[in-house]
């Protein structure tokens, strides 16, 4: 397993958490998700050999958070 830690903004309550978390988490090969709204990041537990760091960037984005790379 990786580890990532992304710089997210645009999160600023539980929903979004429950967003983050959800959709990152329904992909395939992550291990697991935490979001801190405190420090605006989230950390990802994945498998590279099944999904990429791009891949969870873009499921990010699609919640409607910018990723800060």
């Amino acid at each position: 397993m990786e580890q990532v830690k992304l710089n997210v903004q645009g999160m600023s309550c539980n929903h979004c958490v429950n967003a983050v978390e959800s959709s990152v988490g329904g992909l395939g090969g992550v291990d697991s998700v935490n979001v801190s709204l405190a420090d605006n990041q989230v950390n990802v537990s994945f498998d590279p050999a099944a999904v990429s760091v791009d891949q969870i960037v873009d499921t990010i984005e699609d919640q409607g958070y910018d990723v800060q790379k």
